[in-house]
């Protein structure tokens, strides 16, 4: 193992890029080929202030314990919002086609359920929440 810190450093290190994700076959370009959704990547500061968001102090009605809960549907349609960089889920021309108020009231009336579902499991696994950590073992002891 050598002492090499400068593969550390921030310059040294390699960027993320964004991720093309089709959420919809229904959204399709002049060629009829399904138009791709970019996801960008987020980091660990953005995503703990995106958790601050959705904690909530719920009380126990029987033992009047309370304690903070984190309303993961919330952090899930947060993390959308701050993921997806196209479409603009924040243009207003796109938000009004649509009747919506806002990006994720945007994101739920373009997609179905089962597509904003999907959604959220693309945006998880491009912030490296579905690799598994097995695999990252394996790769580190070879």
């Amino acid at each position: 193992m050598s002492d090499n810190l400068k593969a550390f450093m921030a310059e040294s290190a390699i960027q993320y890029k964004e991720v093309d994700y089709v959420a919809s076959e229904r959204f399709i370009d002049e060629k009829n080929n399904p138009i791709p959704w970019k996801l960008r990547i987020l980091t660990e500061t953005e995503l703990s202030k995106l958790k601050a968001q959705c904690k909530k102090r719920v009380t126990n009605p029987k033992t009047q314990q309370s304690y903070i809960e984190t309303d993961s549907s919330k952090l899930a349609d947060l993390m959308i919002e701050n993921s997806v960089i196209y479409p603009n889920l924040n243009n207003a021309q796109l938000q009004d086609s649509y009747g919506a108020v806002g990006a994720i009231d945007l994101a739920k009336k373009m997609l179905i359920p089962g597509e904003y579902n999907d959604l959220i499991l693309a945006v998880n696994e491009a912030n490296g929440f579905n690799s598994g950590m097995a695999e990252k073992i394996k790769r580190a002891k070879n």
